[in-house]
């Protein structure tokens, strides 16, 4: 087992700087939308073996020093009792919205082994296969209740800030029992086998830092301290947009932050502390010409030198027009220039 990945989420010291990237299983490979015309995007999360493949071929393909499951933040929300479908062009969609105490007495907290054992079987199958460790991941509370509240994604959140300004309480419950689903979910892949867990807060950076302090963050510092109770493996925070939150986000419990391409790691490094830190490449910095990108990789490397720990990542997930050789350059750069030896 490589466990170069684990020891940097650790802070312990690695021979080289891992890589991985967030959506490395998608639509910019080839092989992978061969499988994906096998059903729809839903069947192919609930099918544990095709799942499974998807989630090895960049491991495959890269050489990457982690990898992640491949689901969808949605999957835990499915199973509270909504109907979760996913457009071409609009992406998910829930027809009817949760925006009354009605809708909210009607979610369910499910049992997680019980309505998703299709993730618990793809982690079980990765961990036969994998020679890297296996991350598993959820969406954060509030980026959750967004899709929830909006019925699919948004721009503005308007519905979601109208209830935590207008309707707190009901705000609350909502939160309450999407963080205990949440919780549950991340406890239950973590003993199917997952060696560490990602939370993505996606849309944590729309809301300003009073109101992430008040309506986001506690609800993640509530897993965490869960998760603490039942299981040791690390645990990365993603806050997206989130270079105005880390006065916040280092309080959420977690080992490693995750951030995006907004700020120099290297300041954020220094604003993070006692934190392991993962990131931060623009995704589309993957499209400059082969030279620039690696003096773009390199020079990342150099601004992350002082962190505690260092994964090289994006700062959000590959795009589907990405071409594949370009991400190789990337993570063979990352290897080169951190000393991995071959």
């Amino acid at each position: 087992m490589n466990d170069t990945f684990l020891r940097a989420c650790r802070g312990e010291k690695t021979d080289y700087t891992p890589v991985w990237f967030m959506r490395q299983a998608g639509r910019y490979l080839p092989e992978y939308q061969k499988i994906r015309k096998k059903g729809t995007f839903l069947d192919l999360c609930k099918t544990p073996e095709l799942a499974a493949e998807v989630t090895l071929q960049p491991i495959d393909i890269f050489g990457m020093d982690a990898a992640i499951l491949f689901s969808d933040i949605l999957i835990p929300m499915e199973a509270m009792n909504l109907t979760l479908e996913f457009h071409e062009g609009r992406g998910p969609v829930f027809p009817d919205p949760v925006r009354d105490q009605q809708a909210v007495d009607n979610l369910i907290v499910p049992d997680p082994d019980e309505t998703m054992p299709f993730v618990m079987e793809t982690i079980r199958i990765l961990r036969r296969e994998l020679k890297v460790p296996l991350i598993g991941f959820s969406g954060a509370p509030f980026t959750l209740a967004t899709y929830l509240i909006e019925g699919g994604s948004s721009k503005v959140f308007l519905e979601t800030k109208r209830m935590m300004f207008q309707a707190p309480e009901l705000y609350d419950a909502l939160l309450t029992k999407i963080t205990r689903c949440t919780s549950l979910y991340l406890q239950a892949q973590a003993r199917a086998g997952a060696q560490a867990l990602q939370i993505f807060d996606s849309w944590a950076g729309v809301l300003a830092p009073c109101d992430y302090e008040r309506f986001a963050l506690p609800y993640v510092q509530s897993i965490i301290r869960d998760l603490r109770q039942t299981t040791d493996v690390p645990i990365i925070y993603f806050a997206n947009n989130g270079s105005t939150l880390l006065g916040h986000t280092t309080t959420a419990g977690a080992d490693v932050l995750g951030l995006d391409w907004r700020i120099n790691i290297g300041d954020a490094i220094r604003k993070v502390g006692d934190h392991a830190v993962q990131g931060n490449l623009d995704p589309i910095a993957l499209f400059l010409p082969r030279d620039e990108l690696r003096q773009r990789v390199h020079r990342l490397l150099d601004d992350a030198r002082d962190a505690r720990g260092h994964i090289f990542n994006l700062g959000h997930g590959i795009l589907p027009q990405t071409p594949p050789e370009q991400a190789k350059i990337a993570v063979d750069a990352v290897h080169e220039y951190s000393g991995k030896k071959a």
